[in-house]
């Protein structure tokens, strides 16, 4: 605070900043810190084929099935019984009636013929599967599996 020699009292009217620039440093920091913790994805293993991206400007609403049958709605576990109710509610079905598919390739296949089958109960009329793009699949590594044997009549 500064004194006048006139002996009036003057108002400052300059704003200080620093206490501004202290609160806003100590959130940059709070958001560098819980960043990186905002991660949400479901760790799958998803089947490698050829494919192009598919990009979607509105985001896309993913189902996501983990090897453990757990299913994730748009990265939110929910369970199998619940999954018809949250489709049906959600915004983004009422508007495209879409949905993509992401499984683990451990998974047996009757698990995401069922979750589709729960889709399309809730009024989805568009799937989409996700997988992860290669450029070269290994189809010998198939065909190792198989045992021959004649087709039956």
């Amino acid at each position: 605070m500064s004194f006048n020699s006139r002996g009036g009292d003057e108002l400052n009217a300059e704003i200080n900043i620093t206490p501004m620039v202290d609160v806003m440093l100590v959130l940059l920091i709070i958001f560098m810190i819980t960043a990186p913790m905002m991660n949400t994805g479901v760790s799958l293993e998803l089947p490698q084929v050829t494919a192009q991206n598919v990009e979607d400007p509105e985001g896309k609403l993913v189902l996501s099935i983990a090897k453990d049958d757990k299913i994730y709605l748009g990265g939110t576990q929910v369970n199998w019984i619940d999954l018809e109710a949250k489709l049906k509610t959600n915004e983004k079905v009422k508007k495209d009636s879409s949905l993509y598919i992401e499984a683990d390739t451990s998974l047996l296949y009757g698990r995401v013929v069922t979750a589709m089958a729960v889709a399309k109960n809730a009024g989805v009329t568009r799937v989409m599967m996700l997988t992860n793009p290669t450029e070269v699949l290994n189809l010998a590594d198939l065909d190792k599996n198989i045992a021959v044997t004649p087709p039956s009549k």
